[in-house]
């Protein structure tokens, strides 16, 4: 398998299914006379991000993991989103974004170093197999997972085969 290949298609899948989950999330708004600001402001816990802050950072690590790893230059996302309609706009453009990698630009990535900040002030330097299993992936689907358990937490009627993008 190449690097692109454990790369690529692990961000277009869950992303797919994001999409898939904020158009049940707004349509289960709808039908339940649900103002959408009170589900994307909803939050698992009190010291957790809300629903809009987790499809954010999804977003986000996938757009800073595919560049990190080509060493391209990595995208800034002002996060002003605010609807549904908003959210599925960054993940479509998230999704073209990631679409937009070749198999090439990943050629010998798991061996460069990638560095990315950290902290305040602070940066960790990680080879590419290392950044991808142990940094990006993972806090990837830590915030896909989040959203889902939001959704499910909050009536949305989904369950593991819309997480994994598969209805």
């Amino acid at each position: 398998m190449s690097f692109y290949d454990a790369v690529v298609p692990a961000y277009l899948q869950m992303l797919n299914s994001l999409m898939g989950l904020l158009t049940k999330a707004e349509a289960h708004c709808a039908a339940k006379k649900i103002d959408p600001s009170v589900l994307l402001g909803s939050r698992l816990f009190p010291d957790m991000l809300p629903l809009s802050k987790q499809i954010q950072l999804v977003s986000d690590f996938a757009t800073k993991g595919c560049a990190r790893l080509t060493h391209s230059e990595v995208p800034s996302n002002p996060d002003t989103e605010k609807t549904f309609e908003e959210l599925k706009q960054r993940l479509a453009k998230t999704i073209a974004y990631v679409k937009s990698f070749k198999p090439e630009q990943f050629e010998g990535a798991e061996a460069k170093d990638v560095t990315f900040p950290s902290g305040p002030d602070k940066t960790t330097t990680l080879k590419g197999q290392q950044f991808l299993s142990a940094f990006s992936l993972p806090n990837f689907y830590f915030h896909c997972a989040t959203a889902h358990g939001i959704l499910r937490h909050n009536g949305v009627e989904i369950g593991k085969r819309d997480f994994m993008g598969l209805n």
